[in-house]
C-alpha cells in the first residue's frame, strides 16, 4: 500500500505558504466519490482580464481535445466519459482559489487541470493540496510552484504535480543570446510585483542573483506596480547607469508603456529580453516599428519537433489550424494547454482506478511520456512534483507588411530545436 492509499477524511498536511490559496475557504471534507462512467476534470485558466492572452487559445485546443477523447476513455476494459469543466480566474489569484473551490465542492473533479502564470497555478495548486484533490499544472516557472508555496526538497507535496522550465533555465537561454552580442555587460532588472516576479525576487536564488552568477553586472531595480502608467524613475536609473541590456518580468501592457517612454526618454539598451509581456505578437505589435529586434524564451512553437500523443500532429499543424480558425497568430502557451491535456488523458489511461484519488496520484508520479513540448518525467525532476520542459532563445522581426515573426535565435539547452538564425543588437 503506497502512502497516498488512505481515506479521503484524512488530511496529512495543511498548507499555509500562500497568500492566494488563503482566499477561499478550506473545503470541510465531503464524501466519497461514487463509482460512476463519467470522469471529470477541471480545467482553470485566465480567459479575461489583464493575461488573458495565455487563455487565448482554449477553446480551439479543448475542442481538439474532446474530439480526440470522443465517447471517452479506456481504462481496465471500460469505456469511460470524460468532462471538462472549465473556469474563468478573470486574471486574478483570489478568484482563481475561489473556482478552484467550486470545482472540489460543486463538481467534485478527479483531477484539476491549471496553468497560465503563478496567478493562476499557485492558488489552485493549493486548493488541491489542502483538499486532497489530484493537480497537474503547467505555465509557470516550477521554482515558482514549489518554492513560493513552501515546499520542502526533501518533502515534497502529496496531491499537486506540475511541468514546466524554470528559472535558471531561463537565465541560460537568455544568457545564450547576449553572448552572440559586443556589450559591456551590465543588465538592468525590472521584475513586476505580481506572483510571477515576486516569486522570482529573492536575493539570493531569484532571477537578478541568477544574472549575476552567469557573469553579468545586474543593476537591481527591483518591483514596480503593475499597470501603472509612468515609469520614468525606472527608465532613468537604467539610462543613468549605463546598461546595454534590459530584462525582467513584465505584463504586456506595462511593457508596452515602459517601452515607449524609454524612447521618449533617450533609453536604447542593445537588448531587451523580456519575460511573459514578449510571448504575444499583438504585445509587440503594439510597440509598432519599435517592437523589432525584441527577445524573449521561447517555451513552444510550430517548429518544435514532438507530435502530440493525443492527436499525432505536429506543432506546425496544431498552430495552423489555430490560425486559419482564429484568423490570429498562434500564441505560446497553445502549446502547453495541449500538453496539459496530453498529460492528463495519459494519467487517466494508466491509473488503476481513476475514482479512486490515491492511484491518480499514483499514476501522475509514474508519468514518463514525450508530449508536445517535450518530454514529461517527474521521475527525473529537479525537486519532488516538478518536471522541466525545453526551452529556447527568440527574437521578434517585423516584417515589410508591419506584422511580426518570432524567430528561435539560440538553442544551447534544446538542440533539437531548430535555430532560425543569430541574435541581433537593436537597432
Amino acid at each position: 500500500m503506497t502512502r497516498y492509499s488512505r481515506s479521503l477524511w484524512t488530511r496529512r498536511r495543511m498548507l499555509g505558504a500562500s497568500a492566494a490559496a488563503l482566499a477561499a475557504p478550506a473545503i470541510m471534507p465531503r464524501r466519497a466519490w461514487a463509482q460512476g462512467n463519467e470522469i471529470r476534470l477541471g480545467w482553470v485558466s485566465p480567459n479575461t482580464g489583464p493575461i488573458a492572452a495565455f487563455g487565448s487559445a482554449d477553446d480551439y485546443i479543448l475542442s481538439g481535445v474532446e474530439a480526440a477523447i470522443g465517447e471517452g476513455i479506456e481504462i481496465n476494459g471500460t469505456v469511460h466519459p470524460v468532462r471538462i469543466i472549465r473556469k474563468d480566474t478573470q486574471s486574478n489569484p483570489n478568484r482563481a482559489a475561489e473556482v478552484a473551490s467550486e470545482l472540489i465542492l460543486d463538481d467534485e473533479v478527479h483531477l484539476m487541470l491549471s496553468s497560465s502564470t503563478a496567478d493562476t497555478v499557485l492558488p489552485v495548486s493549493d486548493q488541491c493540496e489542502l483538499n486532497e484533490v489530484p493537480s497537474l499544472s503547467t505555465d509557470t516557472p516550477w521554482d515558482a510552484f514549489f518554492f513560493a508555496r513552501g515546499g520542502d526538497p526533501a518533502v515534497g507535496f502529496d496531491w499537486t504535480y506540475h511541468f514546466f522550465w524554470g528559472g535558471q533555465q531561463i537565465v541560460d537561454c537568455y544568457a545564450s543570446l547576449w553572448n552572440q552580442l559586443s556589450t559591456n555587460r551590465r543588465v538592468g532588472v525590472l521584475m513586476s510585483n505580481d506572483s510571477d516576479g515576486v516569486a522570482l525576487s529573492n536575493p539570493e536564488t531569484g532571477f537578478a542573483a541568477m544574472v549575476a552568477r552567469a557573469g553579468f553586472e545586474v543593476v537591481n531595480g527591483g518591483l514596480f506596480q503593475p499597470l501603472a502608467d509612468d515609469y520614468t524613475a525606472q527608465i532613468a536609473q537604467m539610462r543613468d547607469a549605463g546598461v546595454d541590456i534590459i530584462t525582467g518580468v513584465f505584463l504586456p501592457p506595462d511593457w508596452t508603456t515602459f517601452w515607449l517612454q524609454s524612447a521618449q526618454q533617450n533609453f536604447r539598451p542593445k537588448a531587451a529580453t523580456i519575460a511573459k509581456a514578449l510571448l504575444f505578437h499583438n504585445a509587440v505589435e503594439a510597440l509598432g516599428a519599435q517592437g523589432h529586434g525584441m527577445s524573449t524564451e521561447v517555451w513552444w512553437s510550430p517548429q518544435h519537433p514532438f507530435p502530440s500523443t493525443l492527436t499525432g500532429q505536429t506543432s506546425r499543424q496544431i498552430a495552423d489550424g489555430y490560425v486559419a480558425q482564429a484568423g490570429v497568430p498562434w500564441v505560446q502557451p497553445m502549446g502547453y494547454k495541449h500538453a496539459l491535456a496530453e498529460v492528463a488523458v495519459d494519467v487517466l489511461k494508466r491509473c488503476a482506478d481513476p475514482f479512486d484519488p490515491g492511484a491518480m496520484v499514483e499514476a501522475i508520479r509514474q508519468t514518463q511520456m514525450t508530449s508536445l513540448v517535450g518530454r514529461i518525467s517527474f521521475a527525473d525532476g529537479p525537486v519532488p512534483n516538478a518536471c522541466s520542459t525545453p526551452v529556447v532563445g527568440g527574437q521578434w522581426v517585423r516584417n515589410a507588411d508591419g506584422s511580426f515573426d518570432l524567430k528561435i535565435a539560440e538553442n544551447q539547452q534544446a538542440p533539437e530545436i531548430a535555430v532560425d538564425g543569430p541574435f541581433v543588437a537593436l537597432s
